[in-house]
């Protein structure tokens, strides 16, 4: 039997870091925090935030990943008819110092279960240290009134839903800022889905 090295131990992984964070290694970025594109439909807008840990700590090395319709309630790629078949939809942002950040457009709305809109939102997956599975959260706006209807935000207790809920707060670049903070455990622990 031949004597084999042990491999480093990962928790989310085994992977190159330099795919998933390449910008930490002077690499380009496959996937990056802008997902506008110049025929992009709608309201263009910065999402940011900070990811904090169970001890009120910024997260400095996780990745935030979304997923989003583009501002009429269209999915990239899910149908060829689309007008707007370039908007990214998808988008990766590190977090040094632990802030996220996001180019992207306020997202319609779009088709939920028993075929009730769901108030425009972006779905999120978070990578970090100690995490085994990536997490699923969402983020909604503080200034959408179909907040009140929609039958995913419906099903989280009353009292934790302002864990989703973004609240616009000034601007940057020129855009309209929305700003939630992710926290991972603690008496602020954001609400996460099962996926």
């Amino acid at each position: 039997m031949k004597d084999h090295a042990l491999t480093p131990s990962q928790t989310v992984g085994p992977f190159f870091a330099y795919g998933l964070t390449p910008t930490d290694y002077a690499y380009d970025a496959l996937v990056g925090n802008d997902l506008r594109t110049d025929d992009v439909v709608g309201e263009q807008i910065v999402v940011t935030g900070r990811l904090i840990d169970g001890g009120g700590d910024p997260v400095p090395d996780a990745m935030i990943e979304i997923w989003q319709a583009d501002g009429e309630g269209r999915y990239p790629g899910v149908s060829e008819a689309l007008a707007n078949t370039r908007f990214k939809g998808f988008g990766r942002s590190e977090t040094p110092d632990g802030v996220f950040r996001f180019l992207t457009v306020k997202p319609g709305r779009v088709p939920g279960p028993k075929e009730r809109d769901q108030a425009p939102h972006i779905n999120v997956g978070i990578f970090a240290r100690g995490i085994l599975k990536r997490l699923f959260t969402r983020i909604y706006f503080d200034d959408e009134g179909a907040n009140e209807v929609d039958p995913v935000l419906g099903l989280v207790p009353a009292d934790r839903r302002t864990t989703l809920i973004a609240r616009r707060d000034g601007t940057e670049d020129g855009l309209p800022r929305y700003v939630l903070d992710i926290h991972l455990q603690g008496d602020s622990e954001t609400v996460f889905f099962e996926a």
